[in-house]
Formats: structure tokens, sequence, C-alpha cells
């Protein structure tokens, strides 16, 4: 067998291509990235809480509609007790079950973009016939900023 030798002061080609990045270079990467990241998240996170808040507003209007469409069927809105679920779900009186045209929502009734359920009641306030709001993204009530309530809200 005749083994070739590598000339003195040459690296073979094998051994050139397994060389990687150092530790420093790495490192200066992890920093160029969490300063990129330092700059640019907070602008990203304000845009995706503005399009939450847009959602919510949506959606709001959306069920608005539905809940005007069903009260058009079946003479009313629905109670306290039905709540919401009355858009998707055949109601249990049988004269009301006749009238129903439902289901209002082809996939189901949304929660709030972020993850609660949508509030409802349907006592008239202002110039609203019922009451449909979220939260906002604290899931509590009252709050500012991206924590405000937002829809038709009760009167306070």
């Amino acid at each position: 067998m005749n083994i070739a030798r590598p000339r003195s002061g040459t690296v073979p080609r094998a051994r050139r291509a397994i060389q990687g990045f150092t530790l420093l270079e790495m490192i200066v990467v992890l920093v160029i990235i969490g300063l990129i990241m330092g700059l640019v998240g907070p602008r990203l996170f304000s845009q995706a809480d503005k399009a939450k808040v847009q959602t919510a507003e949506t959606q709001v209007k959306m069920l608005k509609g539905t809940l005007e469409t069903m009260r058009l069927d079946i003479g009313r809105y629905p109670t306290q007790e039905e709540g919401l679920k009355l858009l998707v779900q055949q109601p249990t009186d049988s004269k009301l079950a006749q009238r129903w045209k439902g289901p209002y929502l082809e996939d189901g009734l949304p929660d709030d973009p972020w993850g609660n359920a949508y509030q409802y009641s349907p006592q008239p306030t202002g110039t609203h016939s019922f009451v449909l709001y979220s939260y906002g993204a604290d899931g509590k009530d009252g709050g500012t900023g991206y924590d405000a309530d937002l829809g038709q809200l009760p009167k306070q």
C-alpha cells in the first residue's frame, strides 16, 4: 500500500473543513443578537398588543351583528342565563327553537384575543340594546391602556 503523506507545513483538506467558530466569535454574535432584540423587541411586542386590541374590537362588532341577526329570527336577545351560547346552541324552548336559524357562528363562540370569554348582558346601556365587551389584556374589570375594557360597556 502506498500512503501519501502531506508535505511538511500543509494541512490535509479533511482537517481544514472541520474548523469551526471560536468561543469568542460565538459570544460576539450572541451579544449582537441580544442588542438587536433589545432595540426591536419592544416595538414588535407593542405592535402585537395593538393587533390584539383591534382583533377584540372587530370581534365585538362581529358578535354584535350576529346578535342582531339572531334577534330578527327569534324576536329577542339572549337572556343572561342563555348568554352568547345561544348563538351556537339551539334553545331548549320548542317555540324559540322553531324560529332559531343557527348556529349563527361557524367556528363556535370565540374567546377574546387574551383567551377570556366576552362579557354579555341583555341590559340596555346608553344607546346600546345590550352590553358586550372584553376585559382587555389583564382579564379584569377596568384598567387603562391595553388593560382597558373595550366594546359596548355597561354604564358606570
